[in-house]
This record gives C-alpha cells, structure tokens and sequence, in this order.
C-alpha cells in the first residue's frame, strides 16, 4: 500500500508555493512551527492532527474546496498508516484526561526542538498517584505522528522488589526495534548497549521508559545520537541522569479536580452539590489516583449523593480506607514506595506525621528522630528524591494523603511512648527557640547569649523574624500543647518573650490566642505582676487585632486591678495608654486625654523610658483624631526631636517602630489640612521606614494613606502605584486596608483616563 502521509506533504507545499508563502511566513499565519511544516511536507511527520490541519487551512486562506481537499488527504494518511514493523502500540490511554496544559505544552515544545542530531530526554517525576503515566500516555499518543519510525513504551516495573535489569531492557527495546538475531548474537550482551544506541541514533523513534527504578535501569537505555525521544517516568527525581530536561508534577489544580471528578460522575451529579464535590477533591488532596478512586467509587454508587462521599472523606482515620475502589487502593501506590525506604528514611517519614503545621525544617525534623542536623538533611534529601516528600526553600511538607499514610505507618510500626517522646523533643526545642528569636525585639535582651548552642541561624533579628514568621504554625501547636499539659510558666515565658515582636508580625491572626492563654496561665499560676502584663498584651491583641473596643476596655481594667495588687507601676501605665488608645478610636477624646496622662505620669514615674514615648505617640493621635491638626503636627516634631536625644537608649526596632508611627501621623495632619505635598513625603517616609524593618503590617497602612494623599492631590498615576504596592503585600497586610486599596484601584479603573497634575 502507498503510504498517504508523502502524499499530503506534497499537496501541503503545492498550495504554500501557490499561496508564494515561505515556510516562516506559513508558521507565522498558522501558529505551526517552522520544524513542524518542514516534517509535513518532507513525509516525516504522515499523521498531522485534525486541529494542526485546520490551523494550515487558516493559514493558508484556503477555499472551501482546497480546505476539503486537504483535510480530506490527511484523513486517508491518518487512516491507511502502518505500524512500523516491530513496533508495539502504545497502550490504551484514559479518555477523561483532564489538566496538564503546561507539561504537554513543554513536552510538544521539546519535540519540536530544532537541536539536530541531539535526541530529546524527559525526566517525569512525582510523587505516587500523581499520574506520571496517564501524561505521558497522552502526551506519546499526541506526539506519535512526528516520530515516524516507531514508537514503543517499556514498563521498567522499578516499584517490583526484583525488576528487570538494563540487560534485559536492551533486548527487549533492540527485538522490538527489529534487530536480527544474527545481529543481536553477533554484538553479545556487551555489546548491546552500543548497539541500542546506533539503531536509535538512525531512527526517530519516540520511546517512553515508565516507571524506572533509578539512573543505573535507565543509563544504558539512553541515545546519545539522533533525532529521536525518550520520556522517562519515575517516582524517583533520577538525579544522576546527565543532560535531560526535567518535569515534575504535582497536584491538579482545585478547577481541574473538580472537571476531573465531574467527567467521572457525570455532570448532572456534580451540579447538584458542587459544594461537595469540591469538599471530595480537596480530602483527596487534588492527587489524580486517589480522585479516580473517589470518582470511580461514586460512578459505581449511583444511589450515593456527593455530600454523603465527602462527609466520609471527613474522617481522617477512615480517609485512606474510604479510597478503595475495585483493585484501585491508594495505600497500595504509597506502599509500594515505602518499602524501597532505607530504615533512617522510612522512621523519618513515620515521624514526620507529627509535625503540627503544613511543613518543617532540616532542625525541627532532627529534634523528632534524634539525628545530628547534618544527618537528618540527607535523609529528608532521600525523601525528596524518592517522591514521598515535598521540597521549597529549605522546607519539606508531606502531601496531606502521605501524611495520613505515615501515621498509620507510625502507630503501627512505633510504640505509644516513642513517638510521644518524639513529639515532646520538637515541642520543646520549639518553644526554646521562639523565646531565643523572639527575644531579639525585646528590651534588655537582643542577640542569643554566648551560651545558647542552637541548630538555626538567630544571628540577627531579621534570621529570628523569618525563623518566628516560617514556623509560626508549629510552635503555636506547641504552645496550646504546653497550656494542655499544665506547663503555665513555659507558656508565660514564650508569650513574654514575642510582646514587642508581636508590632512586627500584627495581622498573622493569632495573637489573641497566644497572649489569652499566657493571661490564663499567668492566673494559674498566681502572681499578679505576671496577670497583669499578659492581660495588658491581650488588650492590645483585642484592640489591634480584632477592633474589639469593649473587650479590650475590660481586659485593660483587668491589668490595672492586677497590676496595683502588685504595686507595678510600668503594667499600671500600660493598662492606661491602652485604655487611652481605646477611647481614642471610640471617639471619646476627653476620656482618652485623662487615661493618656496618667500613663504618662506613671511612666516617668517609674522611669519607663519606652512607655514614656509611646505616651507622646498617643498624645499626637490623640489631637491628630480630635481635629487639633496644628498641634499634633507641633507635638510630633516635639516627640522626634525627644527621640533623637534618647536613641541611644532605645531598641532600634522600637525606635524604628516610633518613627514610622509618627511619620504616618504627621503625614495624616498635613493631608486634613490639604497640604498633600508635605503629606506625601512624609508618608513616603513611613513606607521607606518600613521596607527597611519590614513591617509589612504598617507599610500597607502607609501606602493607603499615601495613595489617598495623591489621589487627592490628582496625581492619580501615582496613587494607582501606591495601591497596587499595597496589594502585592499580600496576607501580612492589614485587610483593611488591602479592601480599601481594592476599592480605590476600582474607582480609578472606572474614571477616564485623567493626566496627572
């Protein structure tokens, strides 16, 4: 039979020469590469796809009959081709393969590469379940026409506890490729992997080698010549392999999942409750196998509503089990991974479970197994590269369905009491660790002493903001645990410690919550000084954090009766500048003047130097809110000027806090009075102030003032910057103040364009 794909490519260029088009010209009108064209009209490529033939009529601006004609051809080339002699078909893909834009984009890209005589090598890793497989499936299935002399896909069995050796992978590839026996008798085994790479060099031929166990199974399978392809799949990262291009996957997104499931319980089920459906991909974690499972599973029960799945999906314990469907059962994929792990990584794996938070570091991972530091990175490595754990910036997550895994693994393979200690070890040496780095922003104390011997970097205050902010998560769960157990005076003493760093981090969300428990443990332990700090800091929680005025009003109250019980005077003027504070945004001016001058009498009183000085930080705001702009403009250059004579004697976080503050304030006396010019500059300031101490929550609040100061002023380029900034200060921000730049951002988009004045 005459093969048709020749017969196309002549036609193909016939019209492009009668439309005087060059082959550029053609790949810019139809979005076909160069390479792509030249492989049609040469017969390299004999199977083009419908929408790639479509897009050359585009192109091509061909009449209705020469469009006919055309697709017509391509038809009878996709129909009457051979299967290569030797060749095996792919197997069967999936029909309902959804996502994955972006990888089969890359892999297309990759074969259609120009580097000639260089042959195209794909490492696809991931975790089990991710579907590694099915994409390359697709992906062979939509490539297969520009491989002309073959395709074949090899099961390298690497999860199988013997699987085959490189030695039998060549034979099998060399038969398959058509090698003569002679031939394959006269080189000898030694001779087959030089073999194996001469007739792929000659060939184009695309070869998918699934599920490799590691480098050595895979080495010898490699051309290193030609014109060809090899994808290569593996659960493995296969960090040995020399000069591939690597694609790692990872979960679909949340609108995949969803398409996903509905493509597998049939539309109407999932319109019925999409709120459910999406409940069933989030508790299968957006992971491929385990939304086949649940999909196949709903697909077999059609009495079964959504919700009723998703609820049984809610019972973490049952969670794994619940995800059976036929001889589908996502434990058996993590099984089969789990038990190629060395000892040391396999009790890593188990122990990571216990971590509280989404991810941990190299440190805290070696407070759980007891490992040196050193030690305990190359087994997460280990993990990494086996797929079984996640990897960003020198942290590591267990996937939210690996994670359930291994803690089944843990009770099962660990004693009670074990992995109690285990957990207690991180705990400990969490909380230790907060009180060190949050003691860098506290006065009197600052750098970790000489003595301190820690396995993370808090050599300066920046290290212990990011130590604070990144394992925010997993040393809270430490604290409500050290609450649970009755540890009040670690409680108290971590709480302390995070007072003034609290400035820095304000809209994390949990400061009520860790200042209330230090006030409860505080009473617990009955010493009235004690009380009356952590009530005056959940005062400020409540206030700052949550606008919660009365609240925060009767908690003062409370620090005030404790603190006089204590005869303390510092806590009796906290109690009162917050009581100040409160008034203020209440509007009640008189009572917070009162309040403001208390605190600052007994700050002097007491020789509270930093008390003293947010006592004049109020007092500005106080005149500031009471419409008393000329005077709180006075008393703020006043309050710099005293700052500037005390700096010395200041925490320089403290001091930077102050003047950010009263930049802000002065830049919001000049913006009431309309002079925008001085309003802006000084709030330039404050922003400046704030990038360089990187208090995200109060440069949000900075920069909306600016933007409503420019906007005011018509210089409405200007503000739309302002405003944008704001937004990409993401959730550190204050959301106030992230809703009104959204808001402003709008207005300005909905207004004619205006040229700044």
């Amino acid at each position: 039979m005459t093969e048709a794909g020749p017969e196309f490519g002549t036609l193909l260029r016939q019209l492009r020469l009668g439309a005087s088009l060059t082959l550029e010209a053609l790949a810019e009108a139809s979005g076909v590469s160069v390479r792509g064209i030249g492989d049609l009209e040469r017969g390299r490529v004999t199977t083009p796809q419908r929408r790639t033939v479509a897009a050359l009529a585009d192109g091509l601006q061909l009449g209705k009959a020469d469009r006919e004609r055309l697709l017509a051809t391509a038809r009878i080339g996709r129909n009457a081709r051979p299967q290569p002699a030797g060749l095996r078909a792919f197997p069967r893909g999936v029909d309902d393969f959804v996502g994955r834009e972006v990888e089969l984009a890359r892999l297309t890209a990759l074969a259609e590469q120009e580097a000639v005589g260089i042959p195209v090598v794909v490492a696809v890793s991931g975790p089990p379940g991710t579907g590694k497989t099915t994409l390359a499936l697709r992906a062979a299935n939509e490539l297969a026409g520009r491989f002309p002399d073959g395709q074949l896909m090899l099961d390298l069995r690497g999860m199988d506890d013997e699987p085959p050796g490189s030695a039998e992978l060549l034979l099998r590839v060399l038969k398959a490729l058509g090698v003569a026996d002679r031939d394959l008798a006269k080189a000898g085994p030694q001779g087959h992997p030089d073999l194996c790479r001469r007739v792929l060099a000659e060939r184009r031929c695309l070869l998918v080698l699934d599920n490799a166990r590691d480098e050595a199974q895979v080495r010898p399978l490699l051309p290193g010549a030609g014109a060809g392809m090899v994808v290569v799949t593996s659960r493995r990262m296969l960090t040995g392999l020399e000069s591939v291009h690597r694609l790692a996957l990872g979960e679909l997104s949340p609108a995949e999942s969803t398409a996903f499931l509905s493509a597998l319980v049939g539309q109407e089920r999932a319109d019925a409750d999409p709120g459910a459906l999406a409940e069933v991909a989030d508790r299968c974690g957006h992971l491929p196998l385990a939304l086949r499972v649940a999909g196949n599973w709903l697909a077999t029960r059609t009495g079964w509503t959504v919700r009723r799945l998703a609820d049984r999906l809610a019972l973490e314990e049952r969670r794994l089990d619940t995800l059976v469907a036929g001889d589908l059962r996502l434990s058996a994929a993590f099984d089969l991974s789990y038990r190629q792990l060395t000892p040391a990584a396999a009790r890593m794996f188990r122990l990571l479970s216990l971590v509280d938070g989404p991810d941990a570091g190299a440190a805290g991972a070696a407070q759980l197994t007891g490992q040196p530091l050193f030690d305990a990175e190359d087994t997460l490595e280990e993990l990494v590269e086996t797929g079984l754990l996640g990897t960003d910036q020198d942290r590591y997550r267990l996937h939210d369905l690996l994670r359930l895994y291994a803690r089944g693994r843990l009770r099962t393979e660990e004693p009670a009491e074990v992995a109690e200690a285990a957990r207690s070890a991180l705990h400990r040496w969490l909380l230790e660790t907060t009180v060190v780095a949050g003691r860098w922003y506290e006065p009197g104390h600052g750098a970790p002493p000489a003595t301190w011997q820690g396995t993370v970097d808090l050599s300066t205050a920046e290290h212990a903001r990011q130590w604070l902010q990144t394992e925010g998560v997993n040393w809270l769960a430490a604290l409500r645990a050290a609450a649970a157990a009755g540890d009040h005076a670690r409680v108290v003493e971590v709480a302390e410690a995070l007072h003034w760093f609290s400035d820095q981090w304000i809209f994390w969300g949990h400061w009520p919550e860790v200042f209330a428990t230090a006030a409860h443990c505080a009473q617990a332990l009955g010493d009235p000084l004690l009380e009356a700090t952590h009530l005056n800091y959940h005062a400020w929680a409540l206030l700052v954090c949550e606008g919660r005025h009365q609240d925060s009003l009767d908690h003062s109250a409370l620090a005030l009766a404790a603190a006089r019980r204590a005869g303390d005077l510092p806590q009796q003027g906290w109690a009162h500048k917050y009581t100040a504070w409160t008034f203020r945004l209440l509007g009640d001016y008189a009572a917070a003047s009162h309040h403001n001058r208390e605190a600052a009498r007994i700050f002097e009183a007491a020789g509270d130097l930093h008390g003293a000085l947010q006592s004049r930080v109020e007092h500005s705001q106080i005149l500031l809110d009471g419409g008393r702009h000329q005077e709180s403009i006075a008393e703020i250059l006043g309050t710099l000027s005293f700052l500037d004579q005390v700096v010395d004697r200041i925490e320089p976080h403290i001091a930077d806090f102050t003047r950010t503050n009263l930049q802000m304030t002065i830049g919001g006396a000049h913006a009431h009075l309309e002079n925008w010019s001085q309003a802006a500059d000084h709030l330039r300031t404050a922003v400046a102030l704030c990038r360089t101490s990187r208090n995200t929550a109060i440069e949000s609040r900075a920069l909306v003032h600016l933007g409503n100061s420019l906007l005011a002023a018509g210089h409405l380029a200007e503000a739309r910057d302002a405003f944008t900034q704001c937004l990409a200060l993401g959730a550190a921000a204050d959301p106030h103040g992230l809703t009104e730049a959204q808001e402003r951002l709008a207005e300005l988009a909905s207004c004619a364009p205006v040229v700044d004045r």
